[in-house]
């Protein structure tokens, strides 16, 4: 088996909901993801969580902590997906699409409401639980 590609994903939180992003076209399109990417060589997972959040969505956010992680493995491609908790800067911009077909924000109720991308899902209880302790 091939070493995993290490991905970041955010949990990024605000008021009690957690945001979504759903893929756009390319693989698995119309699957909802935390958003983020690939660690780069060299690179911290905060700071390619920043990066990957800044390039994607036009934010800057500050990374907290480590909420879970989970290796999947699609066949032709085995990740490491780390969800990092993350909040908005102060006088960040809205997060807006630029590369994803729609964001969500949700609160836990509304957590089963979209499809997830598979190497997420065993995510979404880690993260469930920290919007119930909000």
């Amino acid at each position: 088996m091939s070493r995993p590609v290490e991905v970041v994903g955010a949990a990024l939180l605000r008021g009690g909901r957690l945001l979504a992003a759903r893929r756009g076209p390319g693989r698995q399109a119309g699957l909802w993801e935390l958003p983020g990417g690939k660690v780069e060589a060299g690179e911290s997972r905060a700071a390619a969580l920043a990066r990957e959040l800044r390039e994607e969505l036009g934010i800057a956010v500050e990374v907290l902590d480590e909420v879970a992680v989970h290796t999947h493995d699609y066949g032709d491609l085995l990740v490491r997906l780390h969800a990092l908790r993350c909040r908005l800067r102060p006088g960040s911009p809205e997060p807006e699409a630029r590369e994803h077909a729609e964001l969500r924000w949700l609160r836990a109720g509304e957590l089963d409401a979209v499809d997830w991308a598979p190497a997420d899902r065993p995510l979404v209880a880690a993260v469930r639980a920290l919007l119930s302790e909000a």
